[in-house]
């Protein structure tokens, strides 16, 4: 029974590892698994834009123009350089009516992105809410990541491997055989996917009510990987 039983897994094993691309050598075993490591976020990024709408392009730069120094000072006013905020673009562009026949302009709007990832997460809460106050930033979101992801990495891989030499281990017992070295291995990592909270719409809020974030804690962060692996059996 034993026999019957490590030759169904090697010559499902054979089959797998011929998907991998390796050659493949009498008396090994192949495995494969999943591992995975779990931290605390050690990042958290707060994401907005600058929408600015008036009647010509000039006054329509300038309110963003203030507003954006509103930005810089709500990020002074917490400790933090306006240099580690990211905007990723940039616009100017007429609005126009289309419900008439006639083309007609009706203003000009600027817009932009604008992310800003810090490590204090008793930051989050201030900076929402005074945002929250400016009259033209809107879609405003906060995710939680992990920043060092390549160690996270490690330790998945690791933990993979580990799993996956049992699982090989497992198989040689069980045919009288016992487990020797590695002579292949492949390894795929997955980040995880970010996640954006949905925008915070701009209410009135009472200055004694708690952030939204307030005493919750950041989601902890996965990541994956998958390890196949050939081991010679003895």
């Amino acid at each position: 029974m034993k026999s019957l039983l490590l030759t169904l897994v090697l010559c499902s094993s054979l089959a797998l590892f011929a998907q991998g691309g390796a050659s493949l050598q009498q008396n090994t075993v192949y495995a494969g698994a999943d591992g995975k490591f779990e931290s605390d976020a050690d990042t958290v990024m707060i994401q907005f834009n600058i929408n600015a709408q008036d009647d010509t392009a000039k006054a329509a730069y300038d309110r963003a123009s203030r507003a954006a120094e509103q930005i810089r000072q709500i990020m002074r006013s917490n400790g933090i350089d306006p240099k580690q905020a990211e905007i990723s673009f940039f616009s100017i562009q007429p609005v126009y009516d289309w419900h008439t026949n006639k083309q007609t302009l009706l203003a000009y709007q600027v817009n932009s992105s604008v992310s800003l990832k810090i490590s204090d997460f008793s930051k989050v809460a201030p900076i929402t809410q005074q945002l929250t106050e400016i009259d033209i930033t809107a879609n405003q979101s906060v995710s939680y990541t992990l920043d060092n992801i390549d160690a996270a990495k490690q330790k998945a891989i690791a933990d993979a491997y580990r799993r996956a030499r049992e699982s090989a281990e497992a198989v040689a017992k069980a045919g009288g055989r016992s487990l020797g070295e590695m002579i292949y291995a492949s390894v795929d990592t997955f980040e995880p996917v970010r996640m954006f909270a949905q925008p915070m719409p701009r209410v009135a809020m009472a200055k004694a009510a708690p952030a939204p974030t307030a005493e919750f804690t950041p989601q902890k962060v996965t990541v994956t990987a998958h390890v196949n692996a050939a081991f010679v059996l003895k």
